[in-house]
């Protein structure tokens, strides 16, 4: 019988110094041991001080990367991550609904670790009414949540509360607000919550790390979701394993020297 790979699409944008975005999508993958494809959203030009110009690719590239991985190979799990534009959002939504993809992944990017815009506000739209229905799970940080919801979030309620009404409100099948903008009165632990439509619903916690390499940690996280789903975990124990693997990738990058600003963290800790 032959083998077969375990495989993630990702649709995201291209960072030039390798830490976030389709470069880490790709190296998450291949340590969790499952098969990164990709569509290109947009190119970058950033580094770990921030994002210094966005170039979209045009929508009928897009649809043309979609369709060229579709009529090949069906991915297991689909993680979408930067959508610069409205034109891009209607051609990701689009792709959605044909092919419908069992496990989806969506980490509404909106902002870089370094503060830059990554989305236009018609393509959020986009998003909100055309893809998150389409989510199995949505990942969204801190200010992603506070955007989404218009909810102030000051902490583990309030977390909770956010990620109850962007289930609700978009139809999501699942949330994981994360919570690495926040920390506990004892300055040392974090926490993300999760709550699904069956009822599911935990906070998972974990130390926090003392770095500033953080570049990409989120588009790394929903690749990993994205590599354990492919991989057939559960949504809650490929929420658990791939917070489990990001802490670890965080904490064996945390001494590296990378950069002026922002590093990443340590993708390939099991190989160096």
């Amino acid at each position: 019988m032959a083998k077969l790979y375990k495989t993630v699409l990702s649709i995201a944008g291209s960072d030039t110094i390798g830490g976030a975005g389709i470069q880490a999508d790709i190296k998450t993958c291949c340590s969790i041991g499952t098969y990164a494809m990709t569509v290109i959203t947009a190119l970058t030009a950033q580094n770990t001080m921030g994002v210094k110009s966005v170039l979209a690719t045009p929508a009928l590239m897009v649809k043309q990367q979609l369709d060229a991985v579709m009529a090949d190979v069906k991915p297991d799990a689909v993680k979408i991550g930067m959508i610069p534009d409205a034109d891009c959002a209607n051609v990701i939504a689009d792709f959605l609904e044909e092919y419908l993809p069992f496990n989806v992944v969506v980490d509404p990017v909106m902002v870089a670790t370094s503060g830059d815009s990554l989305s236009s506000d018609p393509a959020v739209d986009v998003l909100k009414k055309r893809i998150l229905p389409l989510a199995s799970v949505v990942t969204p940080n801190i200010p992603e949540a506070k955007a989404l919801t218009g909810l102030e979030i000051f902490g583990i309620a309030d977390m909770k509360a956010a990620a109850v009404k962007i289930m609700n409100d978009f139809n999501s099948a699942s949330v994981l607000v994360k919570g690495g903008h926040l920390i506990d009165d004892d300055n040392v632990l974090l926490r993300d919550y999760f709550i699904a439509h069956d009822k599911q619903n935990c906070t998972f916690t974990h130390p926090k790390v003392d770095t500033v390499n953080t570049h990409g940690t989120g588009c790394s996280l929903s690749s990993a979701i994205a590599s354990f789903l492919a991989k057939g975990c559960s949504i809650k124990t490929a929420l658990r394993n791939a917070i489990k693997w990001e802490y670890k990738a965080i904490c064996k990058g945390a001494k590296y020297e990378f950069g002026h600003g922002h590093g990443p963290i340590n993708h390939i800790f099991k190989t160096i």
